[in-house]
């Protein structure tokens, strides 16, 4: 089941533009779902700048 998904508006350049389009053609994967792919790398690569829970052998934090 598709999660539900929020408008929002992004720029990018010519160039990331021109080669989202051509990937597209080639694979036939919407642009949009690409999109959340590079989100979700970002947010995966900076996980650590965001809140959550601590695991259980995770150090206390120094204050």
């Amino acid at each position: 089941m598709a999660r539900k998904k929020v408008s929002t508006t992004i720029y990018i350049t010519p160039d990331q533009n021109e080669r989202l389009k051509l990937l597209h053609e080639r694979t036939k994967v919407p642009v949009a779902v690409y999109i959340r792919e590079g989100i979700d790398m970002v947010l995966e690569k900076h996980s650590h700048n965001l809140p959550g829970q601590l695991t259980l052998d995770a150090p206390p934090k120094k204050r």
